[in-house]
């Protein structure tokens, strides 16, 4: 054959025939030198994405033409070659009548460079490798994952099959389900049901299933949750293995076996193990007791109840087992007497006097009060950024990580594409080519809110004119909904109507959208910087900051929406010398700032609490879902137009705006009750629906000024009974920051609390944790007017919620520790009720202690 004129064009178009009978009429030598010219070309096209026939015809030509497997593994290994969906018979094929006998080694390279967080992208595809060699599988942690993500996803021609019958054909199994065991997370990923969502196909069930066959050894797979257990993970992780164990169903002398292993579990393993290895353990005829005493004196300080509880009804009979150490018995009840949970306490404690131990009297404490440190003042915001290779480097650390990490970057944006743009474009260009999915430009369409687009054109039109001038039209929308007034008096006249906007899209995030399509479309002339720059990491402005930029900017105009986020920027409080020395300027940009100077900001808007009914069909998602939810309603005050809508929040159309609502904050830092009205219905969103991290933007309201009002107070009572620990942890740091600083209104928020748990909204028991912290982190008093004005609704309910008991419990620790009484209206109706339910034992404690 002749030279090859175009040695590429197969490969760019996927035709792997071609590429096959190409490489098959050359010689050892010309496969060499042509090897050597793919590598080099495919460095040269940085911006190609090999995938599909491509990649197969790119990997068929590598095991072809390149000498070793080290080279075919790094041309392979390239995060632009994608192996998912590549045939590796041509490749397996290609290497047999080579003669390459390095095909191994290349399947073991490649799976050395499995991707970290996608580890199935090439996983199919080394696997085929290793089987048609007839080769032992790697065992390491990525490779171990990819065969789980492949088993929960398999390909398509193994779809039809269900998970058990696909885990009995595959090579790997053995290998495999070991190495389930030990890695960490894994559990997390592990699915329950396979791909088609069938509940009785579960990869427990099936290990299960196949343990039963003989396929896999049962003593393998009972000390491999046993292990699994005794290393940790997270409850999440854990929970598939707690599963397989119930399913394996453990014999006694199994569980005998391993006694010393569900002791340690007991004691200290994540609820959902404990209570596994309590129910293994009482199902033994007897245990030794040294080591079941030693665990049982850890179970008592554990926080579960029900865990507790049924270790204080084994601990009885124990003692009534061995008469003979009795003492020893209730010398461990006598540890559940410091138990948080008020009748646990009173039952350890009965338990230890029936068995023999002798109380110690009473030890008399002074009240306490508020210990809460006054919060640190808000850090000065970073330096700006100066050189075009650092502005890179932030940017691909993450320009949207924060509201700060995007003020940094799109401050220097401005300042360096109007110093050296070509500069600039050398050192972002490079990051934008390589990841098009951050910065190609397209936007979630499921997302109104999203800015991904944006600030991926701001990025390209800051580094190239003609990038610029081919996205003019991008600009278009969004500075069309935003007219750049702020709230001002009333006009005499009619104004005409808003400009159309998306209600799905709150004003907060339209005033984002409206600054960067104002930057992308001015971006290039030299310029000193965004006047709205922060000078705090809260996003405040220090308003001798703004003044003096505006004595730089001199009679040039600012940029109109640059100006209008600066001022949103400042503190709202009234600063008559500075307005002087800013009406001395006698430039519009000067006027604005002194008129905002001497009215103080924007005015308070009115707040109305409202209820939404929900709008959602009645599906099997609408199930378990309340009804309805409350929200906050802002109006301007009566005599001020508010064109852009920062002073009006009508009731929510949509209640998810994403990780956007932590940008807001830092728009509007002098305004908590304002940010507050918009970011609710996402804080609210995470009590009920599957969402994590709706109430992270709830600390950065604390970091902030101004009145919070109804909607802050809201909003904490929602986070603090949001569905995920994370949220409830936000609130409590919420909480925490606004009672150190006096600006919280605890009793507000706890009748808000009362009321949301009373309807049925979330249970009670939600925020007990976080509000023990509360207590335990010097906050006890604030605790207690907040329980004092939450129980009220909560008591009045029918059926209690679930959690009320320990919600007066907490009370009752509080107004203790706090010696302050408040009266709580409906305790007296609880207290009068026949019976001893919990409820009305732990209202009997409370009032008790409130009528001393």
């Amino acid at each position: 054959m002749s030279e090859i004129s175009d040695p590429f064009d197969f490969l760019a178009r996927g035709d792997v025939a071609t590429t096959v009978a190409t490489v098959d009429a050359l010689d050892e030598q010309r496969r060499r030198r042509l090897g050597a010219e793919l590598v080099a070309h495919v460095r040269r096209r940085r911006d190609t994405w090999w995938a599909d026939d491509e990649a197969t015809a790119l990997a068929v030509c590598a095991v072809g033409c390149l000498p070793t497997a080290a080279k075919a593994a790094e041309l392979l290994g390239r995060r632009s070659v994608f192996l998912r969906s590549a045939d590796p018979a041509p490749v397996i094929g290609m290497a047999r009548r080579r003669g390459a006998t390095w095909l191994p080694e290349l399947a073991r390279r490649l799976a050395d460079r499995l991707d970290r967080t996608d580890p199935a992208e090439s996983w199919s595809f080394v696997a085929d490798l290793l089987t048609a060699e007839n080769v032992p599988p790697p065992t390491d942690d990525r490779f171990v994952e990819g065969w789980l993500a492949t088993m929960a996803w398999p390909a398509e021609r193994l779809q039809p099959l269900p998970l058990l019958e696909r885990l009995r054909v595959d090579p790997f199994l053995v290998a495999m389900v070991p190495r389930l065991f030990e890695v960490d997370g894994i559990g997390a990923r592990m699915p329950a049901p396979d791909f088609r969502g069938i509940e009785e196909t579960g990869l427990p069930g099936a290990l299960a299933r196949l343990a039963g066959e003989g396929r896999l050894a049962r003593a393998e797979l009972l000390d491999g949750c046993v292990n699994r257990f005794l290393r940790g993970d997270r409850t999440a992780a854990l929970r598939p293995f707690v599963a397989l164990h119930a399913l394996l169903a453990p014999t006694a002398a199994e569980i005998g076996e391993r006694q010393a292993s569900y002791l340690r579990l007991l004691a200290d393993a994540p609820t959902p193990v404990a209570t596994l290895a309590q129910k293994a353990l009482r199902g033994l005829a007897d245990v030794e007791f040294d080591a079941f005493i030693e665990a049982s004196r850890a179970v008592l300080a554990r926080p579960d109840k029900t865990l507790v509880r049924t270790q204080l009804s084994w601990l009885d009979q124990v003692a009534r087992r061995h008469h003979d150490r009795a003492g020893e018995v209730a010398d461990v009840f006598a540890t559940g007497a410091e138990h948080p949970v008020g009748d646990i306490r009173d039952r350890s404690g009965a338990l230890a006097v029936k068995h023999g131990h002798r109380a110690a009297p009473p030890v008399v404490t002074a009240p306490v009060g508020e210990s809460l440190p006054q919060p640190p003042p808000v850090a000065p915001a970073p330096a700006p950024i100066t050189d075009p290779d650092e502005l890179a480097e932030e940017v691909v650390a993450g320009a949207t990580r924060s509201a700060m990490a995007l003020e940094r970057v799109l401050d220097a944006v401005v300042r360096l594409a109007g110093e050296d743009r070509q500069r600039l474009g050398a050192a972002l260009a490079p990051v934008l080519r390589r990841e098009p999915g951050r910065f190609g430009g397209g936007e979630h369409q499921w997302d109104p809110c999203c800015l991904c687009g944006l600030i991926g054109d701001v990025l390209h039109a800051a580094t190239d004119p003609l990038a610029a001038d081919a996205r003019r039209d991008r600009w278009t929308a969004p500075l069309a909904a935003w007219p750049g007034t702020v709230p001002g008096p009333a006009p005499q006249a009619t104004p005409p109507g808003p400009p159309p906007v998306d209600p799905r899209v709150p004003t907060p995030q339209r005033l984002l959208r409206a600054r960067l399509a104002e930057i992308g479309s001015l971006v290039g002339a030299p310029h000193a910087g965004l006047l709205a720059a922060p000078t705090l990491t809260s996003g405040a402005l220090d308003p001798v900051a703004l003044y003096e930029r505006l004595v730089r900017l001199g009679d040039r105009d600012p940029w109109s929406t640059d100006l209008t986020q600066a001022l949103l920027r400042l503190p709202a409080v009234v600063d008559e010398p500075l307005a002087a020395r800013a009406a001395a300027l006698r430039t519009p940009a000067g006027d604005r700032l002194a008129a905002w100077l001497r009215t103080g900001g924007l005015p308070r808007p009115t707040q109305r609490v409202v209820t939404v009914r929900r709008q959602l069909p009645p599906d099997w998602k609408a199930r378990g879902l309340p009804p309805q939810r409350t929200h906050v309603e802002l109006a301007p005050p009566e005599g001020f137009a508010d064109p852009l809508g920062l002073l009006t929040v009508p009731p929510p159309t949509n209640t998810w705006h994403g990780d956007w609502v932590a940008f807001w904050p830092a728009a509007l830092p002098g305004y908590r009750g304002l940010v507050a009205a918009h970011v609710l219905p996402t804080v609210a969103s995470g009590v009920r629906d599957d969402a994590s991290g709706t109430a992270a933007v709830l600390p950065l309201l604390a970091e902030g000024t101004g009145t919070g009002g109804p909607a802050l107070d809201l909003a904490l009572a929602y986070g603090l009974g949001a569905r995920h620990e994370a949220d409830q942890v936000a609130a409590l740091d919420a909480l925490l920051l606004l009672a150190g600083s006096g600006d919280l209104d605890a009793t507000a928020v706890g009748a808000h609390l009362g009321t949301l748990a009373a309807d049925g909204v979330f249970p009670p028991s939600r925020a007990l944790r976080p509000l023990r912290d509360a207590a335990a982190a010097g906050a006890p008093l604030t605790v207690w007017h907040l329980l004092a004005a939450a129980l009220p609704a909560v008591l009045a309910a029918s059926p209690a919620p679930r959690g009320t008991p320990d919600l007066l419990t907490l009370a009752a620790e509080t107004a203790g520790a706090t010696g302050v009484r408040i009266e709580v209206p409906g305790l007296a109706d609880v207290v009068a009720r026949r019976g001893s339910a919990r409820l009305v034992t732990e209202a009997r404690r409370l009032a008790t202690l409130l009528d001393r």
